[in-house]
């Protein structure tokens, strides 16, 4: 398996816009539009599955081809739209690890799935 940067994922994603010439339809409104309607299209391989069931999604080569494929529509306009905007992943994500760690102390929470309002 490749392992590769987000730096090296987003100037993918960067180039195959620009070679189509899409930065024109690229605002943040619709890229997030974008972001939303794929991880709903995720969302809806799982509703109303069960826990076997969506074990069964993973195991069968279709049905996790999808799984895949649309978790990678999601990533693209996430990569896009942090690309297009000049956001800093990496940064975005430590900096929002610090604000959770300030709402979800390990002390409080470690084996808990509340609210940071509940605890």
């Amino acid at each position: 398996m490749e392992n590769h940067t987000i730096q090296e994922l987003t100037k993918v994603v960067q180039e195959f816009c620009e070679e189509r010439d899409w930065d024109q339809f690229h605002n943040p409104k619709d890229l997030a539009i974008g972001i939303s309607t794929e991880a709903n299209e995720l969302l809806d391989i799982f509703r109303f599955k069960s826990d076997e069931q969506m074990k069964e999604l993973f195991d069968n080569d279709k049905s996790r081809g999808h799984i895949e494929e649309e978790i990678a529509d999601t990533l693209f306009f996430v990569l896009r739209f942090a690309q297009m905007n000049n956001l800093d992943l990496g940064q975005c994500l430590k900096k929002k690890i610090e604000m959770n760690n300030q709402k979800y102390p390990v002390d409080k929470i470690k084996g808990k799935n509340l609210k940071y309002t509940d605890l």
